[in-house]
């Protein structure tokens, strides 16, 4: 049996985390990949229109003879309109949807009233996929959860047994992360050197500079830690749009003299710098279905400290024992940040080296793309045998049954 698989797959944002989970599975795996893409801006009209854009592109592909075995899209498409719009070729292919995060459980950015339009169409891509795959066992339940509150909205005709069905199709598949490109151990030396001579502690923050990521919580946090005179070093990465909340230029403005990186990294290899430079990683996070940024700081060879919410406490049990993890966990708020970054700093020397090289390499052996799209490519061959079959042994018994027909109706026709 020919294990290779033609695989269709519709990115309706490519960007940030689609874009790399996209091209780290496409670029390490043994399928054929046809890739349809749009660029990451204006998700909402994304989950409106892209159905229409990528059956239109679809249907000159078809007519030009190509053919798939699978789809894989994202939660960003709505599934259920795209199968109605690409024909009958097209709809019968067994259909994957990833959900990098879910809009039921998507914090709502404050003074806005939540468009319910967009949970629905996540939940009616679920009902069309034949798998639903979740980015992390948090990034699910919170979509079951926020399924059945807004069910309990309806009017009436609530579909409680098609909700339940969707429990059958849904699993989780970690994405993969790629190996950072640095000298892990070099760094750790680095690091246990700085804490011997008591120099200033080094953080990182990294996420989008938008609002679900809580920047507030981190300014209030480094507000403390200065009152307190304990002395860090900062560096604030991550990607900017239009909007970029007032609260990072505060920081910047607050400790320009502790600022070591600022923004978005123009490399790889600088951001994989960046992280090695530094001693811990914080993220004050309210949304985060499973944390690539945090991952990759571990497996940089950082010392995590994370919120006790969303996928983190997930993500460390990965490769932190239970008696370790609440070293690893603050109670979500900017004074238990602090206390634990101030609590963090006065035990350096031991900290410094605590976290050590294995843990790094532990995870990115986990989660690396090299194991990941293996995993991945075997998932996808799962899907589709597992639908073909059962299709190729229903048109057999119709054939069959179309056959005896015929020969009865011969039959028939030909008696005196």
């Amino acid at each position: 049996m020919n294990r290779r698989r033609r695989v269709l797959s519709l990115q309706p944002y490519f960007g940030g985390s689609h874009r790399r989970f996209h091209n780290g599975w496409v670029e390490n795996s043994t399928h054929d990949w046809t890739s349809l893409t749009l660029p990451a801006r204006h998700w909402k009209w994304r989950m409106r229109h892209a159905a229409i854009y990528f059956s239109e592109q679809l249907r000159d592909l078809v007519a030009a003879g190509q053919r798939w075995d699978v789809i894989v899209c994202t939660d960003m498409l709505n599934v259920a309109e795209l199968k109605g719009l690409v024909g009958p070729v097209l709809a019968a292919l067994p259909i994957v949807v990833y959900f990098h995060e879910n809009q039921f459980a998507y914090p709502n950015q404050f003074g806005f009233e939540r468009d319910e339009h967009f949970p629905f169409t996540n939940f009616i891509s679920a009902m069309a996929a034949d798998r639903i795959w979740f980015n992390s066992q948090f990034n699910s339940a919170s979509f079951i959860k926020g399924l059945m509150e807004q069910a309990n909205r309806w009017p009436d005709c609530v579909p409680y047994t098609s909700i339940a069905s969707l429990k059958s199709k849904m699993e989780v598949q970690n994405p993969g992360i790629e190996r950072p490109s640095i000298d892990i151990e070099r760094y750790r030396q680095h690091r246990i050197g700085r804490a011997a001579r008591s120099e200033p502690m080094h953080i990182v923050w990294a996420a989008r500079w938008e609002h679900d990521k809580n920047a507030e919580g981190f300014l209030a946090a480094l507000e403390i830690m200065a009152r307190n005179s304990v002395p860090f070093k900062l560096s604030v990465l991550g990607q900017s749009y239009r909007r970029v909340p007032s609260v990072f230029e505060e920081i910047r403005t607050s400790f320009s003299d502790r600022i070591v990186r600022w923004g978005y990294q123009e490399s790889r290899q600088q951001y994989w710098d960046a992280l090695g430079e530094a001693d811990v990683f914080v993220s004050t996070a309210n949304h985060e279905f499973f944390g690539l940024s945090a991952a990759e700081s571990i497996a940089a060879g950082l010392f995590p400290l994370l919120p006790d919410r969303l996928a983190y406490p997930e993500l460390l049990g990965l490769v932190v024992g239970p008696l370790d993890l609440e070293n690893h966990l603050y109670d979500g708020t900017a004074t238990g940040l602090a206390d634990s970054l101030i609590r963090l700093h006065s035990r350096r020397a031991d900290t410094s080296s605590k976290f050590r090289l294995e843990t790094a390499n532990n995870l990115t052996e986990l989660l690396g793309w090299n194991r990941r799209a293996v995993e991945l490519d075997d998932a996808l061959r799962l899907v589709s045998a597992t639908k073909f079959p059962i299709e190729l042994s229903a048109r057999k018994n119709r054939t069959t049954k179309e056959t005896r027909t015929n020969r009865q109706e011969t039959q028939q026709n030909d008696s005196p």
